[in-house]
């Protein structure tokens, strides 16, 4: 259990004013000189040393990731991109360090953009957080009032503009290069890689693309040190992390805790308990609504971390729990999931544009009890076509939630559709398919 002296997001339940004065006496914009004298080195190694991971859903190294930016200036500007596109259903603690505790964010870019090199930093921000935005951008406009951003930001001799770019509540530009398409003001369309952003990022220039949540709490790391960070959590696993707790149970929240934390204890101490007890639990999706669900027997001993997780055919993801009771019908809650990719899917591969509607209408299909004994396995057979021939991670997010269904509930469907084929009485055909890519014969 994370103690308060560790917490550093100490304003996540709006308890005090998020004006800049009382960020200050909170322990914001502390030793900034000092942090810069340091160095660029020193603060990559110290984040690297942290073994801080992105807290946007791949966990990728945060240090590693701006040991990536060159070295040099070249003839190119580096850019800071903060992604702000929350948009994975079950998640939203984005939202609150938005609300609550904006200087944490801004501060944290300071530091990000002094260790990359990058002189303007853009914070992409979901269109539909329209009054988040304003927050932030007041939050903005304060520091710059206070000279802690701009020109000579912080008294440090270090210059940064900080600009807000609203999106326009596409799920698909939460992807990194979507994202970067959008802000040039093209289609939100994911680009090959490599080359990876950190060279060719941003109208082509060396772009660092981070988490809100990672960023927000580089400045706490620098002060109180790596090895403090460290000693939270597990190995490979540290520090805190917002988990978001929503579904079936009493008392929907976001609470931060340590990475590593029981999901039973997360449920039952932070969140109230499953509506109808522990007993009435189903299933738990651990990562926001892409990662794959778990059922009762392995949320009973669980621990929520990236390692634990994946060891288990799931992930952390975003760390959106969202739990389902045993009142909810399983098969109707992933065919909305997949309903929902579906929408989202911007239609560049194949693969994800075509397979993402099969799975759905399959499940819907299925659902109903209308579905064949075939169909099931040729669900997954779809999922496996999906997974991997994608530019993007977009087609597992999209696989992986019916693979979960498919993996531990696999029962439920064949007893709802009692393996009976149905059959098109025109061509006496097996129904394995969509029916609308049957041809009718007329002649």
């Amino acid at each position: 259990m994370l103690r308060d002296e560790d917490r550093i997001f100490k304003n996540l339940y709006n308890d005090n004013q998020i004006d800049i004065d009382t960020s200050m006496k909170n322990g914001d914009w502390q030793d900034v000189k000092s942090i810069f004298s340091k160095g660029r080195e020193w603060i990559i190694n110290e984040v690297k040393s942290s073994e801080l991971r992105g807290r946007g859903g791949a966990g990728f190294p945060t240090g590693l990731k701006w040991s990536f930016a060159p070295k040099e200036v070249g003839s190119r500007p580096h850019y800071l991109v903060i992604n702000a596109d929350e948009s994975e259903p079950g998640t939203c603690k984005d939202r609150d360090i938005l609300r609550f505790e904006p200087q944490k964010l801004i501060e944290g870019c300071l530091y990000a953009s002094y260790a990359v090199n990058a002189k303007k930093c853009y914070i992409y921000i979901r269109g539909e957080y329209v009054k988040e935005g304003k927050i932030l951008q007041n939050a903005i406009n304060e520091a710059y009032e206070k000279k802690l951003i701009g020109k000579n930001a912080s008294d440090t001799g270090w210059d940064l503009d900080i600009y807000i770019h609203f999106g326009a509540g596409a799920y698909i530009c939460g992807e990194e290069t979507a994202l970067l398409e959008s802000l040039e003001g093209n289609k939100g369309q994911p680009r090959l890689k490599p080359p990876f952003p950190a060279l060719v990022g941003l109208y082509g220039c060396p772009t660092i693309v981070n988490n809100v949540e990672t960023v927000a709490v580089v400045p706490t790391i620098l002060r109180r040190g790596a090895k403090w960070f460290s000693s939270i959590g597990k190995p490979k696993n540290t520090g805190t992390k917002i988990f978001c707790i929503s579904g079936n149970v009493n008392n929907p929240c976001n609470v931060e805790e340590e990475m590593g934390v029981p999901l039973k204890e997360l449920i039952e101490k932070h969140a109230g308990g499953v509506i109808g007890g522990w007993d009435n639990l189903k299933a738990v999706i651990p990562g926001g609504s892409s990662m794959p669900l778990l059922p009762k027997k392995i949320c009973e001993t669980i621990t929520m971390d990236f390692d634990s997780l994946v060891e288990n055919k799931s992930g952390l993801g975003t760390a959106g729990i969202v739990v389902i009771n045993k009142d909810q019908d399983i098969i109707k809650c992933i065919a909305r999931i997949a309903r929902f990719y579906k929408h989202e899917s911007c239609g560049q591969c194949t693969p994800c544009r075509e397979g993402s509607g099969w799975m759905w209408r399959m499940l819907e299909r299925m659902a109903k009890g209308e579905a064949s004994k075939d169909e099931v396995d040729m669900l997954f057979d779809v999922t496996k076509q999906i997974e991997g021939h994608t530019i993007c991670a977009f087609g597992e997010g999209s696989a992986w939630p019916v693979q979960g269904l498919l993996r531990h509930f696999k029962k439920e469907i064949q007893k709802r559709n009692n393996f009976s084929p149905l059959i098109d009485s025109n061509k006496n055909i097996p129904y394995l398919i969509d029916q609308h890519l049957l041809e009718k014969d007329n002649a």
